[in-house]
């Protein structure tokens, strides 16, 4: 029982909501290329199911995505081209703290549109954006003590990945990006207190990953309009760092911070805290996202 199919390409097909009006992927559409890259890597069944039978799931932990200006129409089906990786972290004194499970594509279209007369280079292969999901190994069922995995079973015995990465704080999806300057002084809370219903949910019994970002994109441009800023916007990029999961009936509180770039392009971070959860370092899911503008 080996990870040793690492690299992949192929396809999948957009819904009409996935593309802008302006022909664009929408940073939502993205994760679903990771799916299709999943089942194209044919990682062995046995494997997953050695895993599950020890408890252990690789649980996202932070998704990095990025999108480019397209266009695209809707009625192509878009290239994944990727892979994934094992590693493990380390603490202080150099053990095995963490053992990470992380998944890294490419999407590339072709370009068109979808209602509209088609651009000059149609048909053009294009880059349309980039996905990086991280997951960390653990035991979610298992009480407070035994959640945290350091080696993975296989035949025979169990082992630990060569590779070796840090680990990234979800609150470091605060810090404003080089050279921005900041619109807010400080994290500032949203005037909309959010509340889960069980069309926010998944099959994983708590609130779907891509249910921030929407939410979060909304806040964002109520944010950027009261400091005057035009919203004729795009995200066009994200990250997300999860901490604790959100389930049907929850109310959380939404702070955030809005900044320009260096390169005059506008944003937010912000944080995803319960209603009743106090300190930015007990929040649920950490965001960072910045806008094109559109014309």
């Amino acid at each position: 029982m080996a990870f040793d199919a690492q690299r992949a390409e192929t396809r999948f097909d957009l819904r009409y909501e996935d593309i802008t009006q302006h022909g664009a992927l929408r940073i939502d559409a993205l994760p679903v290329s990771l799916g299709a890259l999943w089942r194209a890597l044919g990682i062995d069944d046995a494997v997953t199911r050695a895993l599950w039978a020890h408890g252990i799931l690789p649980i996202l932990s932070r998704t990095d995505i990025s999108t480019e200006g397209g266009p695209f129409s809707v009625q192509g089906p878009m290239e994944v081209l990727g892979g994934y990786t094992l590693s493990h972290g380390v603490d202080a004194q150099g053990q095995v703290s963490r053992l990470f499970f992380d998944m890294e594509a490419e999407v590339w279209g072709t370009t068109g549109r979808t209602n509209l007369p088609p651009p000059e280079d149609a048909g053009a292969r294009r880059l349309a954006g980039r996905i990086r999901a991280e997951h960390v190994f653990t035991r979610p069922l298992a009480g407070p003590g035994d959640r945290k995995v350091l080696s993975l079973p296989i035949e025979g015995g169990s082992f630990v990945p060569e590779g070796r990465r840090a680990h990234r704080e979800p609150t470091d999806a605060l810090a404003l990006p080089a050279g921005a300057t900041a619109l807010d002084d400080d994290l500032r809370e949203d005037a909309a207190t959010v509340h889960f219903g069980a069309s926010h949910t998944d099959s994983n019994q708590h609130v779907n990953s891509l249910v921030y970002p929407r939410l979060f994109e909304d806040a964002a441009l109520r944010r950027l309009a009261s400091h005057g800023r035009d919203t004729k916007l795009r995200a066009n990029q994200v990250t997300l760092a999860y901490r604790k999961p959100s389930f049907a009936g929850d109310a959380l509180r939404l702070l955030l911070r809005a900044f320009v770039g260096e390169d005059g392009s506008p944003g937010c971070v912000g944080v995803f805290l319960g209603a009743e959860e106090q300190g930015v370092d007990r929040g649920r899911v950490y965001v960072q996202m910045r806008f094109a503008r559109v014309t």
